[in-house]
């Protein structure tokens, strides 16, 4: 739609020192003709032309109206750029991004000031880009996103093999094979196309064969070096997602440099995410941008270093669409005063009233934990993009295969802000085994809410020495276990009752261990501590003018989704099971359509943790009057005791003729340790 205050460039090439031409959408201020006005940049591989359109065009028309140019680019090898991509935040990439930032810089339109943003991706390395310092890029937003790549992101977590990484590597071979559009780059575009198919990686073959910690990991982990992001970074997140940790990690690392909110939200846009109450993210931004693009005093630095949504006794549903809570500011972030909880007499209780920590030699305090591999079902996805199942549901089927302990009723309220820790003494029989830790807030109807959750491949749990050289288990002895779990903004009400829970399983969010030898407790030994909420202000945060951001599409098939876990008593097996079809939406300016079904299972046979199987199918049409391809994408991930071994395929269509076919098929040692 005709706008009188800024153009839109549907599609404008920034070419690379190596010739390799990016594709770009770009919102262009009117006033740019007379005045240079900064930019904003967001560089992703998610496909501006239909997969990153709706949000996109939520934002950058009202950055634009504002006075600051929206430049959206496609890495290379997606959407309409061209060459293939060579994996998550390579040198290459935040290299070709510090180039398009300079390209910016260099336009007679720009006041040579770039910002840089993005959610997930594009907030993981707007933050890596900035650590590289390039002249002109002088702030960040980066939403749900992480300083250490290897224990805050979709692959690993302390040491535990996450589903995610299937899931994600399955999702980016879908992406990466999509033919880009003919309409922009012309009859070119079928031998960009086969170029795709022909080199893209799975990447998940490279992830299996980085196991730990090691310098694969740390390139782009800004948790590394925070003092390299010299700029100011406004970092945000949202409890119902798996990226909670890191505007504190950030706020903590760069007190001087950056500002933290965190909202109720799944991982998406604060001010499209559900559960409500949302936040205006366009004036958050705007007022970002102008104080560090264009120098406007408008006191952004003076911003609470802190801002969060404390979530108030909320109760997990099918479908949340608001949370309770209330709203604090932190004007200076300090570390948490800790509230201990101890076990005494099978009951969780203060410090106060219990005695010092004990640890026993006798065994009279132990407890073998052994839990089903199926416990974990009600634990919801690692990043979540709907507030339905994919969030935390009730606890109570997780607790069955958990050791828990509970307070007695609360007669006061109890705040949180911050990581909850616990120590404890564990013995394992085998080399190592995984740890899972909940935190769930039980109410007086006997609802079960998951607050936060930690695990830990006991291996790795000497987190600050000798990270990359894990260590067996002692054996025949116990070892003090120390898990950090992420972080929670929460009240829990007077009249109910805090419980930790404790398995050695949380599937499929983590994948089990090989030996299944499960653990030995020493309850006595178990010291919890509760972050404080501390000092704080109640504030009022302003919500979107516009309830309903998105732009509407043409709808020609209706988006479904759905969510079972199956029981095969006879066959002693238990199904997790994931569909989620887009639909067929239609582009009302470009006449693309599009859609994507993913259909995914994990099965387990409780008993056995050999029978772990991951099968993810992807399904990709792109359609317009005359012209239609599909891509079929399908990876599984299985296992022995001491390997991984994952297939794959990709099938390409054009019209009703099969182009294209290509699979993989690898075994990779599972490091142990």
């Amino acid at each position: 739609m005709p706008n009188s205050t800024y153009s839109v460039i549907e599609n404008k090439w920034i070419t690379l020192k190596d010739g390799t031409r990016l594709a770009a959408r770009i919102w262009m201020p009117n006033s740019a003709d007379i005045t240079p006005v900064p930019a904003v940049l967001e560089f992703l591989p998610y496909r501006k032309r239909d997969g990153t359109s709706p949000r996109d065009e939520s934002t950058y028309p009202v950055f634009a109206a504002a006075g600051i140019a929206g430049i959206r680019v496609d890495i290379r090898g997606s959407g309409e750029s061209d060459g293939v991509i060579d994996g998550e935040y390579t040198q290459l990439e935040l290299e070709n991004a510090c180039e398009i930032i300079a390209w910016i810089a260099e336009q007679a339109w720009s006041n040579c000031s770039v910002g840089m943003m993005g959610i997930s991706w594009g907030g993981f390395n707007c933050l890596q880009v900035a650590a590289l310092q390039p002249p002109a890029l002088k702030a960040a937003i980066s939403i749900a996103s992480t300083v250490d790549r290897y224990n805050d992101d979709i692959h690993y977590k302390n040491g535990c093999h996450l589903a995610a990484q299937l899931s994600w590597a399955s999702t980016m071979l879908a992406y990466q094979s999509r033919s880009p559009d003919p309409e922009l780059v012309g009859d070119r575009w079928r031998d960009m196309w086969m170029e795709r198919l022909e080199n893209e990686p799975f990447f998940l073959e490279e992830w299996l064969e980085h196991q730990k910690r090691d310098d694969f990991w740390k390139h782009a982990s800004i948790g590394e070096d925070f003092d390299a992001v010299k700029i100011p970074s406004m970092v945000m997140a949202g409890w119902a997602d798996g990226y909670r940790n890191t505007p504190i990690r950030a706020i903590e690392g760069m007190p001087d440099r950056a500002k933290a909110l965190i909202g109720p939200w799944v991982h998406k846009y604060p001010h499209f995410a559900w559960p409500k109450p949302r936040a205006d993210f366009h004036g958050e931004a705007i007022r970002w941008w102008n104080r560090w693009l264009r120098d406007d005093k408008n006191g952004a630095e003076d911003l609470a270093q802190m801002r969060a949504y404390i979530l108030d006794a909320v109760k997990p549903a099918p479908r949340r669409d608001h949370d309770n809570g209330f709203w604090i500011a932190k004007q200076s972030w300090q570390a948490p005063e800790m509230l201990h909880f101890h076990v005494r007499d099978d009951r969780l209780v203060g410090a106060k009233d219990a005695e010092a920590v004990v640890h026993s030699t006798d065994g009279q305090h132990d407890v073998f934990v052994k839990s089903p591999l199926d416990t974990g079902t009600a634990a919801g996805e690692y990043f979540t993009l709907k507030p339905d199942a994919e969030m935390a549901i009730d606890q109570a089927r997780d607790d069955a295969g958990s050791l828990c302990f509970d307070t007695n009723i609360l007669e006061n309220d109890l705040d949180l802000l911050g990581r909850a820790e616990i120590t404890l003494d564990v013995g394992c029989a085998a080399d190592w085994a995984n740890l899972c830790v909940r935190l769930v807030d039980i109410h007086p109807d006997g609802t079960a809410a998951r607050i936060a959750f930690g695990v830990l491949n006991l291996a790795h749990r000497n987190l600050d020495a000798n990270y990359n050289d894990p260590q067996p288990m002692p054996s025949g002895e116990k070892a003090a276990i120390k898990v950090v779990l992420d972080a929670c903004g929460y009240r829990i009400r007077k009249g109910h009752k805090l419980r930790i829970a404790i398995s050695t399983s949380y599937w499929p969010l983590i994948l089990p261990d090989p030996f299944n030898a499960g653990v030995t407790i020493d309850t006595a030994s178990i010291d919890l501590a509760l972050p404080l909420l501390g000092d704080h202000e109640v504030i009022e945060m302003p919500e979107p003018e516009n309830p309903d951001p998105l732009p509407t599409y043409i709808e020609h098939q209706p988006a479904t989704t759905r969510r079972e876990v199956r029981h095969n008593l006879s066959a002693n097996k238990t199904e997790y099971c994931i569909l989620e079809d887009t639909g067929s939406f239609e582009h009302p300016d470009t006449g693309l359509s599009t859609r994507q079904i993913r259909d995914e299972t994990w099965a387990i046979s409780p008993d056995d943790p050999t029978s772990l199987r991951g099968h993810a199918l992807w399904t990709c049409d792109m359609e317009r009057e005359g012209w239609f391809t599909r891509t079929v994408c399908r990876a599984t991930l299985t296992c022995t005791q001491t390997d991984w071994r994952i297939e794959a395929s990709v099938i390409a269509v054009e019209g009703d003729h099969e182009v294209y076919e290509k699979t993989w098929n690898r075994t990779i040692p599972r490091d142990f340790m």
